[in-house]
This record gives structure tokens, C-alpha cells and sequence, in this order.
């Protein structure tokens, strides 16, 4: 047998069991667990951050297309110019032509009209403007207008009779209440401005180019 050569005592080989340590105590399996928790943790932490992150990007990704679309498109806006014939358009009536996708009001106005908007004190203004400014010299009953109320954007109503006009005869917005007077000036309600005016030119008595 092994070890019992010259006369010594037999060794007997002890079999630790497996998984212990040198000094017989089993591994740390509370460690162990404990570092594998960590390792999950964190990847599911960074997992949340990629996340996130690709939705903000996506948002902002949607947003921008959103706003894109909203924009006049190159054929639109290559249109540089519209030309209105004033002729049809009676008395008091008005008509609405588009110009780089914009509604443009072309309102035929009535003597009683042009008084009203020339007499106007600008100390009962919003935004005070003189009439005489906001129309062509020697044209003084066609008033030509961008048909978007400068409160939130809607397009006002008042271009035919029949449409309500609000108190000072102009254009009404149904949207939050603005109202216009007949020179296109506000004189109620939220909207800050003036309905804004095209750039324009007469090309005779009965024509109009805008842009």
C-alpha cells in the first residue's frame, strides 16, 4: 500500500467535497447572486435609457415632419405672383384668392365703408394704423388683405354679405371672437394685429397682381 514503504504508517487521502474551498467552507453564493443582481440592474437601467432615448429622437423626428407638412409646398410657393380681376366683385361683396397658399381677402368696399374706416380716431385702435396706409393711393374702396386672423392662425369669415361681420362691419373670427373693421384692422378679442397686407399693385382700373 501507498506509504507503508520503510516501515511508515498508511496515508490515507482525504476527498474534500466539491465546490469547497481549501479550508473545507463552501463559495460565497450570497456574493456571487449578489454581483449577478448588480449586472442585471444595470443592464436594465441602460436598457431604459436607449430606450427613451429612441423615443425622444422619434418624437422630434415626427414633430418635424408634422411642421414640414404644414409648410407651402416648392410648387406653391414657385407661383410668385396671383392676378385677381377686381370686375365681378359688387359692392360691399369681397372674394378670396390663394397666393403661396395663403387666403387673400379682396373686399370691394362701400362709400359708407370707406368712411367709417377713414374717420376711425386711431386712439380706439389695437393697433393703431390709418386707413389711407393700408390702401392704394386713388383706390380707396378695394382693400386687399392676408385672410388669417393674427390671433391663432383661423381664417375669418366676412367676404360676402351674408357672412357675419362683427360689430364694425369688417371680418369676424367664429374661432375666439376677433373682430375687424372694414379696413381690416382689429377691434376686438384676442388677436394682437392687424390682418396683414399682401404686397400688390393695380395693372388698371379692374386688375390686380398680387405678390
Amino acid at each position: 500500500m501507498i506509504g507503508q514503504a520503510a516501515g511508515l504508517p498508511a496515508v490515507r487521502r482525504v476527498m474534500r467535497p466539491t465546490g469547497t474551498t481549501k479550508r473545507g467552507r463552501m463559495p460565497d453564493s450570497a456574493a456571487t447572486l449578489g454581483h449577478g443582481h448588480a449586472t442585471e440592474t444595470t443592464k436594465r437601467d441602460f436598457l431604459k435609457l436607449v430606450t427613451g432615448a429612441t423615443a425622444a429622437i422619434g418624437g422630434i423626428a415626427f414633430a418635424w415632419t408634422l411642421v414640414d407638412s404644414m409648410n407651402p409646398s416648392k410648387d406653391v410657393l414657385a407661383v410668385s405672383s396671383v392676378e385677381a380681376d377686381l370686375s365681378p366683385i359688387a359692392e360691399g361683396s369681397g372674394i378670396t384668392v390663394v397666393w403661396q397658399g395663403k387666403p387673400i381677402f379682396i373686399r370691394h368696399r362701400t362709400a359708407q365703408e370707406i368712411k367709417a374706416a377713414e374717420t376711425t380716431p386711431l386712439s380706439a385702435l389695437i393697433d393703431p394704423q390709418a386707413d389711407q396706409a393700408r390702401v392704394q393711393p386713388g383706390h380707396a374702396q378695394w382693400i386687399v388683405l392676408i385672410g388669417i386672423c393674427t390671433h391663432l392662425g383661423c381664417v375669418p369669415l366676412g367676404n360676402k354679405p351674408s357672412d357675419p361681420r362683427g360689430d364694425w362691419g369688417g371680418w369676424f373670427c367664429p374661432c375666439h371672437g376677433s373682430q375687424y373693421d372694414t379696413s381690416g384692422r382689429v377691434r376686438h378679442g384676442p388677436a394682437p394685429a392687424n390682418l396683414a397686407l399682401p404686397p400688390y399693385k393695380f395693372d388698371n382700373d379692374t386688375k390686380i397682381q398680387i405678390g
